[in-house]
């Protein structure tokens, strides 16, 4: 089942009987309550995981997991995208509409301050308004939060639908399933089922492929891979949003469970951060 999902990642569209699209595929995710955040023990784990991986206890000391409460929630019925948006669903917006490709240059990075040196983004950067060789099946990154939002208006326009980021509310029960488990799998940690630096190559991978990370609800890759915008912003913060998910930069993982969240502002182009999409009614 999970092999006829990914086969059928995209659907074909056409728009003015000639030029054909790639739609993202969605899986349905029914109205109803589920159980969002993390308690004592959920976090405790996370902390553990991140100790035995890194050798110190950092994500304690600076109480990283400690803004996750946990509480029943309900929600209505959304749709949500298998994956996130890929190099070659990207280019589609950017070859349509001319807006910028995904870059940053050097005295911008810097000026974000990242542990990441400017060249590693060299890899990920666009070249002539096109995705790196072999990429095109990998998440896009370096797209700021208005990027996202753009190509969302651009799917939006092109289909008729309404396509959106989703709230954190709707990622965490679409990546976590009904009932509160801390990965999409389950509570325990496997580093085989995502892409995170415990045994990934420190690099984005193509999409859909780690099948025993799906979710409930048949999300890939919603742990690892690449942290992903969601519209919630952080209170307090002057156009800053939730990002979810984890990446393949970390380990351990407590970041890759589904309750951590943390704010980035809105103007961030990161290697680390991509994004997927809510299709409403």
């Amino acid at each position: 089942m999970i092999t006829t999902i990914f086969a059928a990642a995209f659907i074909m569209v056409f728009s003015d009987g000639a030029t054909a699209m790639e739609v993202p595929l969605t899986v349905p995710i029914n109205a109803g309550p589920f159980i969002m955040g993390s308690d004592r023990a959920e976090r405790e784990i996370a902390y553990r995981l991140d100790e035995a991986a890194y050798g110190h206890n950092r994500t304690r000391q600076w109480k990283w997991y400690e803004d996750e409460p946990r509480r029943e929630i309900k929600t209505g019925f959304y749709e949500i995208t298998v994956t996130p948006i890929t190099n070659q669903q990207y280019l589609q917006f950017v070859t349509a509409t001319g807006h910028g490709a995904p870059d940053v240059d050097r005295k911008t990075w810097n000026s974000y301050k990242l542990v990441h040196p400017y060249p590693r983004t060299r890899r990920h950067a666009w070249k002539d308004g096109r995705p790196p060789m072999g990429r095109l099946d990998h998440p896009v990154v370096l797209v700021n939060h208005d990027d996202a939002v753009a190509y969302a208006r651009w799917l939006s326009k092109k289909t008729g639908q309404n396509w959106r980021l989703p709230t954190e509310i709707e990622w965490e029960k679409a990546a976590r399933g009904e009932f509160g488990g801390h990965f999409p799998w389950g509570n325990g940690f496997d580093p085989t089922y995502l892409n995170s630096h415990d045994t990934g190559p420190f690099d984005t991978k193509p999409v859909g492929h780690h099948f025993d990370g799906i979710s409930p609800f048949g999300l890939l890759d919603a742990a690892g891979q690449v942290f992903e915008w969601t519209l919630t912003p952080t209170p307090g913060k002057k156009r800053r949003f939730y990002v979810k998910g984890g990446s393949w930069d970390d380990k351990g993982c407590g970041v890759c469970r589904s309750a951590a969240r943390h704010g980035r502002p809105a103007y961030l182009k990161h290697i680390l951060v991509g994004f997927r999409l809510v299709r409403a009614p």
